[in-house]
């Protein structure tokens, strides 16, 4: 019992020294995050699809960008952004030819070209990461392209098989994936905007629409369709390291499109090897596991749960920038000149589906950024900032950092044009209504008030799709004022139009007060929300309260992220937030959302509305091949003008970007733009680990009470013991005679 005691002594007094090292809350093995790992979230669901001909969502991006390469990306440090090589050798001037093929000097007149030819130049000695789509046998044949079904249903992900393989990168596999765009296999979402400008590709998409129709009747769905054996000029390999793209006329923003992952290099080998019936009823393609050449490659794929990448062994060397606005050690830059990258090992993508889980992990230091592939997160915290005293102490107190930047970007309520009540129309009198009726509620809702209580002020009122610093938007141009839904007082200052003048264009509509002047009956509205979005219910029923100053009702259809994704892509919403970010710095990546044969529904682009005006598609058509200058800033403002007068949308705001990162996360620049940012930010990951063991040392001390407690029960336990042993020894009456 002596013994006992001196051992219960001992562990309880030694609890507080062991709580110094002993991290009692952590979601994984606190060594994890001393290794070179960057750690983050997502929200909702796993991503739709990395495939990057068809994935179009910027929850998909960190993945995709940091897996494939595109021909070209953007310096990551420089502003304003400047194009560079990725895989390619250099940027390239195209060559301009007539109709008759005589080529053209630079500066020929843009309706004189009649084609454009870019001869791109890959670098040598880049490989895929390993995968065994590649693996062969001695023979050089294929190991894995021609499993029976029983084989392959067995197989989830590139661990299941015992052999993987490599090989270059060629232009054979650029012009794979350009043809992929027109595959009736894939789907992807700018086939209808690339057969504009790639030469061919509208026919390509034709044939191979027939060919695999024949081929499903044929052989059967399951059939491997080969996208390869038809003509196509538009993308050619002039040899195993020099692609050449053909483009209708002049388009000077063609180059930006060859920073995306629709452009990104695919190997058939990878789409052969992915066919088989028996991979894709476990969901094991090119959607979860994507064969590239980037800085990583996926390594869990955890539907709906975690993701991670690792560094790709293959990876060549490409060294940390050493131009550009870097920023200092405080801001959390430290000098990566040089260093090869990427700056991580590993990338870590946990679920969290709440806000208040994530942001709990975020401030114990498991998550180095609540959500690492997003410029907006940070505002929460920094909103949170202004509201709460407690929490702005916490946040200096950790050194957490919120990098701001202003980016190219808006959030915008949409109005579906194939509605029959809010849509385009099909009489001139149900059109007329019909934008009488947008035009009252893009009135009444205050788009000043949501920055103001939604947003705490970290935005911009939009009066069009285009935001400030890009060319075309300008202080005294329509870009800067909607007369439709504002005007100007005598003092010159931009107000919204009052209530009445919206009340009035509603009852010209023919729904006075709300309500149908011919039946009587309510005008009620439909609300499509994507829960991934920023909100709650006092968000929505703001919008609510927007729709019923006109007597409107506002019904709330609110939805999953992939699920609001697939109603689009029906046309089954009628109202619906949305927002944009653009895929390069030009005013045509804001403006083709409205052009016609862009149309979601219709052509699968991303004209979400579906909006069409012949008047707008004319401008635009004028517009995209237009240099910078005063004829491409005619034609940006004649099509800001029809929108304003169509209203297709409710313009809402700009918002200002920021992120969320701890102190150990360094060189991270928050842009929306360079969407292969992964691989350039690194960890401290020793101030990490130290951090997590200072913040979560759990609270011990109640244990000291068990201290006295065990004693006094000690006490009591050996003074029952001794009488024990005393009623034992003492004898019984009946042994005493």
């Amino acid at each position: 019992m002596k013994r006992l005691t001196r051992w219960l002594f001992i562990a309880v007094l030694s609890l507080p020294l062991a709580a110094q090292s002993i991290v009692l809350n952590a979601p994984r093995d606190v060594e994890e995050y001393a290794e070179k790992t960057l750690f983050t979230a997502f929200g909702g669901r796993s991503p739709r699809t990395l495939d990057p001909q068809r994935s179009y969502s910027s929850d998909e991006t960190a993945y995709t960008y940091g897996i494939y390469e595109p021909l070209y990306q953007y310096h990551y440090l420089k502003r304003p952004y400047a194009l560079e090589p990725r895989t390619a050798v250099r940027v390239v001037e195209p060559r301009y030819f007539d109709t008759d093929g005589r080529e053209l000097p630079s500066d020929a007149p843009a309706e004189a070209i009649a084609v454009s030819v870019y001869d791109i130049p890959i670098q040598k000695g880049i490989r895929f990461a390993p995968h065994p789509a590649f693996a062969k046998d001695q023979d050089g044949n294929f190991l894995y392209h021609d499993l029976s079904y029983e084989e392959a249903k067995t197989k989830r992900n590139p661990d299941d098989f015992a052999e993987r393989g490599t090989r270059e990168l060629t232009a054979h596999d650029y012009v794979h994936g350009i043809r992929r765009i027109a595959s009736p296999r894939v789907v992807s979402p700018i086939l209808g905007t690339m057969s504009d400008h790639i030469v061919g590709l509208e026919e390509l998409a034709r044939t191979l629409r027939e060919k695999d129709r024949l081929l499903r009747e044929k052989e059967g769905s399951d059939a491997y369709l080969d996208i390869d054996d038809v003509p196509f000029k538009g993308a050619e390999a002039l040899d195993d390291h020099t692609l050449r793209i053909r483009v209708k006329g002049k388009y000077p923003q063609f180059s930006n499109w060859l920073t995306m992952a629709f452009f990104a290099p695919v190997p058939w080998e990878a789409e052969k090897f992915y066919s088989q019936r028996g991979f894709q009823e476990n969901n094991f393609t090119l959607n979860t596991w994507p064969v590239g050449t980037g800085p990583f490659m996926m390594s869990v794929f955890e539907e709906n749960r975690r993701h991670e990448m690792v560094k790709n062994p293959l990876f060549r060397f490409v060294p940390y920038p050493c131009e550009g606005e870097a920023g200092d050690k405080e801001k959390g830059y430290l000098d990566a000149c040089g260093k090869p990258l990427p700056l991580v090992d590993r990338v870590v993508f946990e679920i969290e589906k709440e806000a208040v889980p994530l942001q709990t992990k975020f401030l114990q230091g498991y998550y180095d950024s609540p959500s690492i592939d997003r410029v907006d997160t940070g505002l929460g915290y920094l909103t949170a900032m202004a509201d709460s005293p407690e929490k702005l102490a916490l946040y200096t107190k950790k050194n957490l950092r919120f990098p701001e930047t202003v980016e190219a970007s808006f959030w915008y309520l949409g109005f579906n044009w194939l509605d029959p009540v809010l849509g385009g129309g099909k009489t001139p009198e149900e059109a007329r209504r019909a934008r009488l009726l947008r035009q009252a509620i893009s009135i009444a809702v205050d788009w000043e008030e949501n920055i103001a209580i939604f947003q705490k002020n970290q935005g911009i009122p939009a009066h069009g799709p285009l935001p400030p610093g890009l060319f075309g938007w300008r202080d005294d141009g329509p870009s800067a004022f909607n007369p439709v839904v504002y005007r100007k007082t005598e003092e010159g200052r931009v107000v919204r139009r009052s209530i009445e003048e919206a009340k009035a264009l509603l009852k010209e509509a023919g729904y006075p007060d709300g309500r149908d002047a011919l039946t009587g009956k309510p005008l009620i509205l439909s609300f499509d929300y994507q829960n991934a979005a920023q909100g709650s219910k006092a968000y929505l029923e703001w919008y609510q309260r927007q729709f019923a100053k006109l007597g409107i009702q506002l019904d709330i259809r609110a939805t999953d992220y992939n699920r609001f994704q697939d109603k689009m892509n029906r046309g089954a919403a009628q109202i619906f937030l949305w927002g944009w970010v653009a895929d390069y710095p030009d005013a045509e990546n804001f403006l083709f959302l409205f052009y016609g044969p862009n149309g979601k529904v219709k052509h699968g682009g991303e004209n979400a509305g579906n909006y069409s005006n012949p008047a707008f598609d004319r401008a635009f058509e004028r517009m995209k091949w237009l240099e910078d200058g005063p004829e491409k800033a005619r034609a940006i403002d004649e099509m800001i003008r029809i929108l304003q007068e169509d209203a297709p949308i409710m313009f809402g705001y700009y918002p200002k970007a920021a992120a969320a990162f701890h102190e150990w996360v360094l060189n991270a620049k928050p842009t929306s733009m360079v969407r292969n940012s992964l691989q350039y930010i690194g960890v401290d990951e020793n101030l990490r680990a130290e951090r997590i063991r200072e913040w979560n040392r759990p609270v011990l001390w109640p244990l000291l009470l068990i201290v006295p407690i065990a004693w006094i029960l000690v006490r009591a336990l050996r003074a029952e013991a001794r009488r024990r042993e005393e009623r034992r020894a003492k004898p019984s009456p009946e042994e005493a005679r």
